[in-house]
């Protein structure tokens, strides 16, 4: 039997255990976050997604990553302040994770095998990488860094 995105679990922000299964039918938007990237703006438009639409079934998912030029220094305490204080960010956030290397999370690794990047590598290049996975739990598109959370909006309308 093949895995799904409910097969996985991770620590949340907080320190609790979050099993995936809790989000079965909803759209998930999963993104690998940083406090001090070109990138990090992007927390403002992935709040504005999750409020326009958690009410209809989907949810943002977001796991800060120290890999990419150190931009994710903080702990679990200063992540949580800086992302509240600063864009308002009421989606759920979890324990700082890496994503690339032996030591990758389980669930990005299956994201990336699942939706390979540009030329079929699977590596993560960089903070707010996105992979949004359906209600059946299956990894249907994978976007790259610099594609805007509002660059999102029809193919998650689509997908709900």
């Amino acid at each position: 039997m093949s895995q799904t995105f409910y097969d996985f679990s991770a620590q949340r922000l907080n320190g609790d255990r979050q099993d995936f299964a809790a989000y079965r039918g909803q759209l998930v938007l999963i993104v690998n976050t940083a406090s001090q990237c070109g990138f990090t703006p992007q927390y403002t438009g992935l709040e504005e997604l999750y409020r326009l639409f958690k009410d209809r079934g989907f949810v943002v998912l977001g796991f800060p990553c120290n890999q990419f030029g150190g931009q994710e220094p903080g702990d679990a305490e200063a992540i949580g302040q800086f992302c509240q204080s600063r864009f308002d960010v009421t989606f759920p956030l979890f324990a700082k994770i890496d994503v690339n290397g032996d030591n990758a999370h389980p669930l990005f690794t299956w994201l990336k095998h699942e939706a390979a990047g540009i030329l079929g590598t699977e590596a993560i290049k960089w903070n707010f990488t996105k992979f949004l996975v359906n209600r059946e739990g299956k990894v249907v598109h994978r976007f790259a860094p610099a594609t805007r959370p509002d660059e999102l909006l029809e193919t998650i309308e689509a997908q709900l």
